[in-house]
């Protein structure tokens, strides 16, 4: 058993009442969802990140021998570019910064830097914690390593500027896995959880959750694993979100709530 899925049982435990209580407790609000479009994704991709630009989504997946670099038409899914990584590296977020691709590896340290024109691996970089997500706030790229920790990187040089602890009524949410910048805030899929965590930037406050649960059927959550995959459209406000094997690519519409929801009985 590895230390990521040990980790993961331990929190899957305890995601009902520790997330649930924090909520209730501070009254942070969980957020439902409505669905404006469905569209097809590849259900063999084990989506660790998404990004979109200019019509285009990019997609980053894992697991050994099966790592790959995408970019695809989001309405169709159909592959336009495809990069395979090295069968040793595990590939997991991506974000896009100005004309390169930022791309992590889980175990290995390493980072690959593809070019944006033609995907070439065009630079590396290396870091001393796992890696899981990352995005972009604009300047410093954003980086989680699946703790609660989230680390800000001059986006040039990929050296740490800053860090952050990710809480929710002071307590730590471990976890953190894939990450969006969204209107002046981090998106982060909490690993093992249908949860995304809505956190500030300055502070690592949990200011909101986004509660998507049910958005698979039955039916399709059997072959499915979890919901991983946040991609935003600055210039429409459109929220693509998927997951790892996940036969669909939904565009969502947040539906906000004032306030938390009630404590299951």
């Amino acid at each position: 058993m590895t230390a990521k899925y040990a980790a993961a049982l331990i929190f899957a435990a305890l995601i009902s009442g520790c997330i649930g209580e924090v909520a209730v407790d501070e009254e942070v609000p969980v957020h439902g969802f409505r669905v404006v479009a469905v569209h097809p994704h590849d259900p063999e991709a084990f989506t660790q990140g998404l990004d979109y630009r200019d019509g285009v989504l990019y997609e980053g997946t894992g697991l050994y021998g099966r790592s790959s670099l995408r970019e695809t038409v989001p309405q169709t899914g159909e592959v336009l570019r495809y990069r395979a990584l090295p069968d040793q590296l595990y590939g997991e977020g991506i974000v896009l910064v100005e004309d390169r691709i930022v791309q992590l590896t889980w175990r290995s340290g390493v980072g690959l830097v593809w070019d944006l024109e033609d995907l070439s691996v065009i630079d590396t970089f290396v870091y001393p914690t796992e890696g899981w997500g990352i995005t972009s706030d604009g300047e410093m790229l954003i980086m989680s390593d699946g703790t609660s920790a989230l680390r800000f990187l001059d986006p040039e040089t990929y050296q740490v500027g800053r860090e952050i602890q990710v809480l929710a009524a002071g307590e730590p949410i471990p976890l953190l896995n894939e990450l969006e910048w969204v209107d002046g805030l981090i998106y982060a899929n909490v690993w093992k959880t249908e949860r995304i965590a809505v956190i500030s930037p300055e502070t690592g406050e949990v200011t909101a959750w986004i509660d998507l649960s049910g958005i698979l059927t039955g039916e399709e959550r059997e072959r499915a694993d979890v919901l991983n995959g946040i991609a935003h459209d600055p210039e429409t406000g459109r929220l693509f979100v998927t997951g790892k094997l996940w036969p669909k690519l939904f565009e969502i519409e947040v539906v906000k709530s004032e306030r938390s929801r009630p404590k299951a009985a």
